[in-house]
């Protein structure tokens, strides 16, 4: 068959699984954080005044939120203008799962087509090729089925892929300049222009959470310890010590890892007067918790565990089955930087702090880092190998491939393992239709909170989110019993 048929066929395929990931997302219920988020609530009100955390810094104040602000920022600009945008051809019900589908799906293909982006640069694939590299990718995005709660990457609870999974989509943005000068050796040279909006994306994602600073802090130590390292081998050799513009590390690209850094620094700093972690465990006992917590999440499901195996038998195989060269000892080497990004990142996990609905420390959110970097991993090492294979080793790889990828498919595509929102979408409908102030909701689901509200003085923020999304026609509290 013509090359371009495949490719038709793979971004079909990909095309397809992306629309049948919104149609899930679509049958989501939506979070108890959403509405206190985008209203906001009082308690999230403080961060949307200071973004960079002047009270903490100047007066030690302790509040929710302290270094998310464009979390919060993005959230509520989003969330207060797509659902009415979509209402012009939709019912206000419905705008709302549609909004949410949209910005689920939209981050899940963003982090599919940039993983597979930086998978090709890596390993120097034919662009015709790219789409194979993403095809690879596509079966191990598990959005809500077998293995979600161990390997998803988007959350069922949009307010949580808002704070994750879009913040980890930001942080490969950002990181892309860099990645492509290192991967082709050449200094980094930038416009003003794009140097200065990729200082603004700086200033963004330090200050959209935790996650994506704990990711960066790694990385730099990484790149720090690698050219110090490459440094001391050269000078061990005799040679020279290299000034900064050989390899990638430019004049320009130290003075913007350093903003980076310092930024990072800070929000880490403000970050721990966020009202919201606890001290249920000092730091020497969640250091306790973590090869306990690390032990389950690893055997929860069975997801994880195939990946891993998967990616061993990767490196076994290019270290028996391929010829040695630079682009074979270029896969080990990613593998083995793969490996100590996820010691280092487990080792940090513990210093950003303790959540009672996180028991373990880690989970799919905490770990989200982990996830991409073991799909970068298996992406790369794939492509290599199926690349290199020749004869019949070849094609007793790419079947177990192709076995491997419908086993994840197979378990994301389970009906049974993910929530539906019919019950939510009853008792909104129930609201909708109502005359009364207060509203006794016949349903016993959730309607915007993780638990059902017994009590409707607790429904305020809830109320007026559904009045301004013109879902009832006046402010409206409800219970249920």
């Amino acid at each position: 068959m013509n090359k371009r048929y495949w490719t038709g066929l793979l971004a079909l395929f990909i095309v397809l699984d992306l629309a049948f990931s919104f149609w899930r997302n679509y049958r989501l219920p939506l979070d108890g954080d959403l509405a206190a988020t985008v209203l906001p609530a009082p308690w999230f009100a403080q961060v949307l005044h200071d973004p960079f955390g002047w009270a903490v810094l100047t007066r030690n104040e302790v509040y929710s939120a302290t270094n998310r602000f464009f979390a919060h920022a993005a959230m509520g600009l989003y969330w207060k203008t797509m659902p009415r945008l979509l209402q012009q051809v939709l019912d206000p019900v419905s705008s709302l799962y549609v909004a949410s589908a949209l910005f689920t799906t939209l981050t899940q293909a963003g982090l599919l087509l940039l993983l597979a982006r930086y998978i090709q640069l890596a390993s120097g694939a034919r662009r015709t090729h790219f789409w194979l590299i993403a095809a690879l990718l596509v079966p191990l995005f598990q959005t809500a089925g077998g293995y979600y709660e161990q390997m998803g990457i988007t959350d069922r609870a949009v307010t949580y892929t808002f704070f994750y999974a879009f913040a980890m989509l930001l942080l490969l943005v950002l990181l892309w300049p860099f990645y492509q000068a290192a991967c082709r050796q050449q200094p980094l040279r930038l416009p003003w222009w794009r140097a200065l909006l990729l200082v603004g994306l700086m200033v963004v994602v330090a200050f959209n959470g935790p996650i994506a600073t704990a990711t960066i802090a790694v990385l730099l130590l990484g790149v720090g310890g690698h050219w110090a390292w490459g440094q001391g081998q050269r000078w061990r050799q005799g040679l020279a010590w290299p000034t900064l513009g050989r390899g990638w590390l430019s004049g320009q690209a130290v003075l913007l890892l350093g903003t980076l850094t310092a930024l990072c620094l800070y929000s880490i700093y403000i970050g721990r007067n966020n009202v919201e972690n606890t001290h249920t465990y000092s730091l020497l006992q969640r250091y306790q918790l973590l090869p306990l917590g690390v032990a389950r999440y690893f055997i929860y499901q069975l997801g994880l565990p195939v990946l891993v195996l998967v990616l061993a038998s990767n490196f076994l195989l290019a270290c028996w089955a391929v010829t040695d060269s630079m682009a074979r000892r270029r896969v080990l080497t990613t593998l083995g930087w793969v490996g100590l990004f996820i010691g280092a990142y487990l080792l940090l996990l513990p210093l950003g702090g303790y959540r009672s609905y996180r028991p373990n420390l880690l989970r799919n959110d905490t770990a989200l880092p982990i996830l991409l970097g073991l799909l970068f991993a298996y992406g790369y090492s794939s492509y290599f190998l199926l690349s290199q294979l020749r004869g019949r080793l070849r094609g007793g790889y790419l079947l177990i491939i192709c076995l491997v990828g419908g086993f994840f498919l197979h378990a994301d595509g389970q009906p049974d393992a993910f929530p539906v929102s019919d019950c939510e979408r009853w008792s909104l409908d129930q609201l909708a239709r109502a005359r009364e102030p207060v509203v006794e909701l016949a349903g016993f689901c959730p309607v915007l909170a993780w638990m059902p509200i017994s009590d409707y003085t607790q429904s305020e923020v809830q109320a007026q989110m559904l009045y301004y999304w013109h879902i009832t026609p006046t402010k409206k509290l409800y219970f249920q019993k």
